[in-house]
């Protein structure tokens, strides 16, 4: 038998059918391809980072409960009293760990489409069924579908990102309230680009008992540590906490993050930054005229090119030397999108001018 004849044999049918998710090298590209803050620490708060790293003990284990890190989150993300926290390394294991204690036979995730890439493949992994549902043609929820696949598929899980990604809007409230309402099963409020946006459900954690709140600091600017946490009544986290590896936050997270949120108004200021670029951008991508550009609540702008030129326009801004993402959409709701992270001014008008180059 043959190495491929082995794999075919062993590995699970439904994971030889998917691709690997693929994060491309970016060499010496300008990078606005993966959502980052692209500003720095100032160099007073790294050096006293360093020295506080220096006394890490890195030879034992990190507190496995991550106490002092997330009585900093509790203070720093407006926990409201009562609600339990739960962290994970990135908010894909925390999807990872609510599929494989809600997962079974039969079990669905539930999701609108297009939507965040790893709740599809998450739950694929864990031998969950998936369903999409798509947005209106203006990226807003479809209500009365969403309704309607909640009754026939009863979904263990509902996902709402809140913005959206890759859409970058805001969905309405009241209508995600509905959707709150109406589940049996859990719906998670996934907060990514909370810093960008200015609104939350994490005030109204406590109100629904079958509400969560998802949040990462990656876009905050911490991409590098790898951490997401998970907000909600106790009853709920005390059950997905069995599932959650012990040790999953490593002790330089811990430590580097804590000491981060200490210094949160460093990051508000560099997202306020960020904001201000994102209007710029909006406006200068709208000018162009040859475009759509979709209204952003998120750190990135997404916008459609001409029929056909979304493959040839993406190459034409990789040679000027900037790094975006290509939807890699023939067809359907992505169809000739590209989206680009807010950088830099610097790197806004490097792309910007590798922009009107290939147009």
């Amino acid at each position: 038998m043959s190495i491929n004849d082995r794999v075919s044999q062993w590995v699970r049918p439904e994971i030889q059918a998917i691709n690997a998710y693929h994060v491309p090298n970016p060499g010496n590209l300008i990078k606005l391809d993966a959502m980052e803050n692209p500003y720095h620490w100032p160099e007073a708060m790294v050096e006293q980072w360093l020295a506080l790293l220096r006394q890490t003990h890195v030879n034992r284990y990190p507190d496995p409960a991550a106490r002092e890190l997330t009585e900093a989150l509790r203070h720093s993300m407006a926990i409201p009293e009562g609600m339990s926290l739960m962290l994970g390394n990135g908010s894909d294991e925390i999807i990872q760990i609510l599929a494989m204690a809600l997962g079974g036979k039969g079990r669905t995730v539930l999701a609108p489409e297009p939507g965040f890439v790893m709740y599809r493949m998450i739950a694929t992994f864990c031998g969950m069924e998936y369903v999409g549902v798509p947005l209106n043609d203006d990226f807003a929820l479809d209500l009365p579908a969403m309704l309607a696949a909640i009754e026939q598929h009863d979904p263990a899980v509902i996902y709402l990102a809140y913005p959206n990604n890759p859409t970058g809007n805001l969905f309405d409230e009241d209508a995600m309230e509905q959707i709150i309402r109406v589940a049996n099963g859990l719906v998670v409020v996934d907060e990514a680009y909370h810093a960008f946006a200015g609104k939350s459900f994490i005030p109204r954690l406590g109100e629904f008992d079958n509400l969560l709140v998802m949040r990462t600091v990656s876009k905050l600017g911490l991409a590098g540590l790898r951490l997401g946490m998970l907000a909600g009544p106790a009853e709920w986290l005390e059950q997905f906490d069995k599932v959650r590896l012990p040790y999953n936050i490593n002790v330089l997270t811990q430590t580097s993050a804590t000491f981060a949120l200490q210094h949160i108004e460093t990051f508000e200021q560099q997202t306020a930054v960020i904001r201000g670029e994102r209007g710029r951008l909006f406006d200068a991508l709208s000018r162009l005229g040859k475009l759509t550009v979709y209204p952003s609540d998120a750190n990135f702008i997404l916008f459609r090119v001409p029929a056909g030129e979304a493959n040839r326009i993406f190459e034409a801004i990789k040679a000027e030397g900037v790094l975006i993402k290509n939807m890699k959409a023939d067809n359907g709701p992505l169809a000739d999108c590209l989206r680009v992270t807010v950088g830099t001014p610097e790197e806004n008008d490097a792309f910007l001018a590798a922009l009107g180059k290939a147009l």
